[in-house]
């Protein structure tokens, strides 16, 4: 019986090993670095409502003041960071001047700790609560430079300054180009609020979370603080043209335009023999779209051949839709390419959409778009992502057929000499 066991042991180890041996490995690629400081804007509710003592026995406000400090004690050195507020000067019934209420409590740029902490400590809840307005003044303290941007908004309630839309705001500033991020986080939130909250953080990209304790405000404020330091690729502003002719040229990289509904755009990007160009585009719905729409993606040549296209459709529920495509140029013979050396094929991506919209919603500018463009060598190696154009599926194809095959030899021993020693005894 141990020695049964041993031999078992002994197989699963070596087929354990021949498994890993064969498994191709890949190098990790060299994570980003992004060339500006980030920047971050905590934008706090100090509306009236803010008083309800529903949060671990204390105050919405309280609760939202001892988060900050823990927030602000843990900010990363790199962050550039600025606090604005909403409602936490006026008190009296002037709608009209209630809803401008919002000013900048700190501004976006190095951390003073003690001083940022020292503002936020003189907040009281005060008045009313207008969102909108708190969105735009945010965008404007974060600037139109290339840096990363992040607004977290923390309230307790929705916006009581309609008809300016909190919603339709962020998809304005989204429509802006500027790459900025909202996150919002609603304190012990109702439906609508959690419905308003939902509907800013999605415009943008941004994320919504309900929040019911101190301790998950602070936790997640924390989150979004670092992730808003994390390494990005800053796209790269271009333009496409109507034809490939005119089109940009293109190198690797991640670029940046803006499409209106229906509109195909061109763009360029040279490719030599043994390389492979891999693409993909992502469309933002920074607006109100009608249902059933699709991106479509096509690699041409410049007598306008298709070579390969990707695509993908959506039928209104998501803010972003994608698709990509791959284009390996085979390698020239050697007895072709000689010493000449081999000339570069153009080819031409165009990209196009389905979107359409209600009459109410404005077609300009068209929504933003992010291409993605990467030249590698061509799937020569196995070892290649490519390889064989089904990736990796051959190589844990053939893995699994040698394990089975050397699992059913060392099966097949081991019954035999199970066989021999019960007729021996």
């Amino acid at each position: 019986m141990i020695t049964r066991k041993r031999l078992a042991t002994g197989a699963f180890a070596l087929l354990a090993a021949l498994t890993a041996a064969l498994l191709p490995t890949s190098a990790a690629a060299d994570a980003p670095v992004a060339k500006e400081s980030p920047k971050v804007e905590l934008v706090l509710d100090v509306s009236g409502s803010m008083r309800a003592k529903d949060i671990d026995g204390k105050s919405r406000m309280s609760a939202a003041k001892q988060a900050f400090n823990e927030v602000l004690d843990a900010v990363p050195e790199e962050v550039r960071l600025g606090i604005r507020t909403l409602g936490a000067d006026y008190p009296g019934p002037d709608r009209k001047r209630g809803c401008k209420d919002t000013r900048q409590l700190y501004p976006v740029g190095p951390l003073d700790r003690t001083e940022a902490k020292t503002a936020v400590a003189t907040l009281a809840p005060t008045g009313w609560t207008p969102i909108g307005p708190a969105l735009l003044g945010a965008a404007d303290d974060l600037g139109d430079d290339g840096a990363t941007k992040r607004i977290v908004l923390i309230t307790d309630g929705e916006d009581t300054c309609a008809p300016l839309d909190p919603c339709q705001v962020a998809r304005e500033i989204a429509a802006k180009g500027i790459h900025l991020v909202i996150d919002t986080l609603g304190l012990v939130p109702d439906a609508k609020t959690r419905q308003q909250l939902t509907c800013i953080a999605e415009a943008t990209g941004g994320t919504y979370t309900s929040v019911h304790r101190t301790e998950e405000l602070s936790r997640r404020v924390k989150q979004l603080v670092d992730r808003a330091a994390d390494p990005v690729v800053t796209p790269v502003g271009t333009k496409g043209t109507a034809r490939c002719v005119d089109a940009p040229l293109l190198k690797a990289g991640l670029y940046t335009d803006r499409e209106t509904f229906g509109e195909h755009r061109w763009y360029r990007v040279d490719l030599l023999p043994g390389q492979e160009l891999r693409a993909s585009v992502s469309v933002s719905a920074d607006r109100a779209v009608n249902n059933d729409y699709g991106v479509l993606l096509r690699a041409v040549t410049r007598h306008g051949r298709e070579i390969v296209r990707g695509s993908e459709a959506g039928d209104g529920r998501t803010d972003v839709i994608s698709t990509g495509l791959r284009y390996p140029k085979p390698e020239l013979d050697d007895d072709v390419a000689g010493d000449v050396k081999p000339a570069a094929e153009t080819v031409c991506l165009q990209v196009s959409n389905s979107f359409s919209a209600p009459p109410s919603v404005k077609t300009t500018p068209g929504m933003p778009i992010e291409l993605t463009v990467d030249v590698v060598d061509g799937p020569s190696a196995a070892s290649d992502v490519a390889a064989f154009g089904l990736g990796r599926g051959w190589w844990l194809l053939g893995v699994l057929v040698l394990a089975g095959f050397l699992a059913g030899l060392l099966w097949g021993w081991v019954s035999r000499w199970r066989v021999a020693v019960w007729r021996t005894n």
